[in-house]
């Protein structure tokens, strides 16, 4: 415990007076990544599995988290109840073989993350059908029905990306998501053509002869395959819900300079040239709804530094809002080269409130911080996220704000003092009433909504339970309405005495 406070005590001393919120404003996307491929829920019962995801959303709720990104398929299986694919092997051990007692992993987790305020999207990987370790195929699994539309590749075996066919097939499965639960997001990761392994070529030599539609590098055909994956995606998430958001989260380096004069000065693996992820033309052309490029190595390494990474992500991510990808073992592993009696989370945040276009942080990953790993989880808490934050802005999704809650109110319950309101009315998605803000201002104090500190609370609930102490303190509450993108109505107001 004393370590944790010394800690703080000496971030602390090295921030400026409010600048862990004076440059995030009060929109701010906080994501945390929760994985299954780790095996964290093997060998546990439905009840063992959801008390320690219970446990994880607290602590993650007290960090300020107000995303959590929920891997709900890893190798062409399902977290969820899918009529498409089976049931995961990391949820019960045997691949197609259902949890007993039987829950909906993904159902579950999306009433609990609205429960507590924070948005859900579902992590899916598009091509990955089967990890390196063995397992036992259930008998409609993708790669049990059709293996010859996949390919092995350093122990992988991944959906080829040059057959329509498998486009077809993982866009099926987002569309049945996308449908079928009340997401706010759908995402999906780094893995597109596999990672090199060695100096061995890709076997796709017979796709790209049968359907490389004249294109004469094999690179550019190979982009030309993911870049028609991701336009489908997001048209396909948008035709179904056009309020879900649709992220992808990149390798941490577009390009190298050495390979192309946009490119970061790093000599590391690139997404361009190695994945055939072209990510700049995603964004540019808005086919995706956010980015958040995995940006896991410490400030100062030789071959792809922190500093330099998001410094040119920030130049480069304008047209989308971007946030960043953080390795919380990373960051409190290495001490900050300008200050080395600390870890490097201050000098990364202190990073991404000066960038202009950083929005929000990913952590990687919801297990490690809720552990409190380095103390990360407390200086979340206590510093960087001590204040709710709204969703950054996504006004090429929508930008009409719904109107204010009706009919503010407060009454006594068996619950205690509570603040109660009512859904404004609403014609369209656009206009309906998703979230609310609760805000509390003391006696005498203006009433001003930029001021993020003064938020008490967002919430998919129509109230809120009042600190009552003796009814001697005056204050106003206003509450506002969010829509299903985030953007926010005029507040109503409420004036009690607690």
């Amino acid at each position: 415990m004393r370590k944790t406070l010394l800690l703080l005590a000496a971030l602390l001393w090295l921030l400026a007076p409010g600048q862990m919120l004076a440059d995030g404003g009060k929109r701010e996307f906080r994501g945390a990544w929760m994985q299954c491929v780790n095996g964290m829920y093997l060998g546990k019962s439905t009840a063992e599995v959801q008390r320690m995801l219970t446990h994880q959303l607290d602590e993650l709720e007290k960090d300020g988290v107000n995303a959590i990104i929920f891997q709900v398929r890893g190798e062409c299986d399902a977290l969820y109840a899918s009529k498409i694919e089976p049931w995961s092997r990391y949820l019960t051990g045997v691949q197609g073989q259902a949890p007993n007692p039987y829950w909906d992993p993904m159902s579950w987790m999306i009433v609990q993350c609205h429960k507590r305020g924070m948005e859900f999207h579902a992590w899916i990987n598009p091509y990955r059908a089967r990890m390196k370790s063995p397992t036992r195929l259930a008998p409609n699994h993708i790669l049990s029905l059709h293996p010859e539309r996949a390919f092995e590749y350093g122990g992988l075996y991944v959906l080829n990306p040059g057959l329509k066919e498998n486009r077809d097939y993982i866009l099926s499965v987002v569309d049945d998501i996308v449908s079928r639960y009340d997401i706010d997001g759908i995402h999906i990761d780094d893995y597109f053509y596999p990672y090199p392994d060695g100096g061995r070529p890709i076997p796709d030599d017979r796709e790209y002869q049968l359907y490389n539609n004249g294109i004469q590098d094999r690179g550019d055909w190979r982009r030309y395959n993911v870049n028609l994956f991701i336009k489908e995606m997001g048209e396909h998430v948008h035709r179904l819900k056009p309020w879900v958001k649709f992220g992808v989260s990149p390798f941490g380096i577009y390009r190298n300079k050495k390979s192309a004069p946009i490119g970061s000065d790093t000599n590391g693996l690139q997404n361009y040239d190695q994945l055939y992820a072209d990510v700049l033309l995603w964004v540019n052309n808005g086919w995706v709804d956010y980015c958040v490029p995995q940006l896991y190595w410490q400030i100062g390494h030789k071959l792809a530094d922190y500093d330099t990474l998001i410094r040119w992500w920030s130049k480069h991510m304008a047209a989308r809002p971007l946030f960043i990808g953080e390795s919380i073992e990373n960051t409190v592993k290495y001490p900050d080269p300008a200050n080395p009696a600390t870890h490097q989370m201050a000098a990364k945040f202190k990073l991404h409130r000066q960038l202009p276009n950083v929005q929000g942080t990913v952590l990687w990953y919801a297990k490690v911080a809720a552990e409190d790993m380095g103390s990360y989880g407390t200086l979340l808490r206590k510093v960087y996220w001590s204040h709710p934050a709204l969703p950054p802005a996504m006004p090429f999704l929508d930008n009409h704000a719904p109107k204010k809650p009706r009919k503010v109110s407060t009454v006594w319950n068996e619950d205690g003092y509570m603040l109660f309101w009512q859904q404004p009315k609403s014609r369209r998605w656009g206009d309906e009433a998703r979230r609310y803000v609760v805000y509390r201002f003391g006696r005498g104090e203006r009433v001003n909504l930029n001021d993020a500190s003064k938020i008490v609370k967002i919430t998919y609930d129509p109230f809120y339970r009042l600190p009552y102490q003796e009814g001697r303190d005056k204050y106003t509450y206003v509450v506002t309405a969010l829509d299903r993108v985030g953007n926010e109505s005029k507040g109503a107001k409420r004036k009690v005495k607690l």
